[in-house]
C-alpha cells in the first residue's frame, strides 16, 4: 500500500513539472480572479479539498479536457501576455476539440460536463451555470434571413444534454433548460423548459435529472 501511494505522489508530481507552463500563463494573465472562481466551482462539484495552485493544477490535470476550454478563454479575452500564451499552450496541451466557447462575457464558475459536440455562442453567459453535452446556444435567422442576436443566459442556469437555445431570448436567473429541448422564447427567472419547441414549467424536478 506505501509503494502504491509512492507511485501516485511520484506520477504528480512528475503531472504537475509537466504543467508548468499553464501556471506561468495563468500568473501573466489579468483574468485570475475569473480563473480561481472556475476552479472553487470545479473542485467543488468533484468534492476535492485542494485549493490555490495544487486546486488549478489538479483541475488543468486530472479534470476532463473541458476545464482547459474553459481556461483557454478566459486567456484568450484577457490581457495581450495571457492571450499569447494561451494561443501557444493550446499548440502542445489538449483540450476537448468539439466544445466551442464563442461567447465574450461568460461569469465566473462556469462547470461543462461532458463538453464535447458543444457550441456556446451566447451573447452573454452569467455565473455558475451548468452546461451539458451536445448543447448548442447560439444565432437564430429571421424569417427573411436576417441574422438575430444570440440569447442571454443568466446566473445559475443549467443547461442539460442535447439542448439548444437559439436567438434574441433570456434564460432567466436560476432556470433550467432540459434535456434536448428546443428553447426560442424567453425563460422566466427558476422556471423549467422542456419539449421541442419547449413550454416553461414551474421547477419542481431537479436540474440533473432532466
Amino acid at each position: 500500500m506505501r509503494h502504491e501511494h509512492s507511485a501516485i505522489d511520484t506520477a504528480r508530481r512528475v503531472l504537475a513539472a509537466r504543467l508548468v507552463p499553464l501556471v506561468l500563463a495563468y500568473r501573466l494573465t489579468d483574468r485570475r480572479d475569473l480563473i480561481d472562481a472556475d476552479v472553487e466551482r470545479w473542485q467543488e462539484v468533484y468534492r476535492r479539498s485542494e485549493r490555490g495552485t495544487t486546486a488549478l493544477l489538479r483541475c488543468l490535470g486530472e479534470s476532463s479536457h473541458e476545464f482547459r476550454n474553459l481556461f483557454y478563454h478566459r486567456l484568450r479575452h484577457g490581457n495581450l501576455a495571457g492571450m499569447v500564451a494561451g494561443q501557444l499552450l493550446r499548440l502542445v496541451y489538449r483540450q476537448e476539440a468539439t466544445l466551442h466557447l464563442s461567447t465574450p462575457e461568460i461569469g465566473p464558475g462556469l462547470f461543462i460536463q461532458h463538453g464535447f459536440a458543444t457550441i456556446v455562442a451566447a451573447k452573454s453567459v452569467g455565473a455558475n451555470c451548468w452546461i451539458n453535452q451536445q448543447v448548442t446556444v447560439g444565432f437564430k435567422a429571421s424569417g427573411t434571413g436576417e441574422l438575430l442576436d444570440p440569447p442571454v443566459i443568466g446566473d445559475d442556469v443549467t443547461v442539460a444534454a442535447g439542448a439548444i437555445v437559439l436567438g434574441p431570448i433570456k434564460v432567466g436567473d436560476g432556470a433550467t433548460v432540459g434535456a434536448n429541448a428546443v428553447v426560442v422564447a424567453d425563460v422566466p427567472p427558476g422556471e423549467v423548459a422542456v419539449g421541442i419547441p419547449a413550454r416553461n414549467r414551474s421547477a419542481g424536478v431537479h436540474a440533473r435529472n432532466l
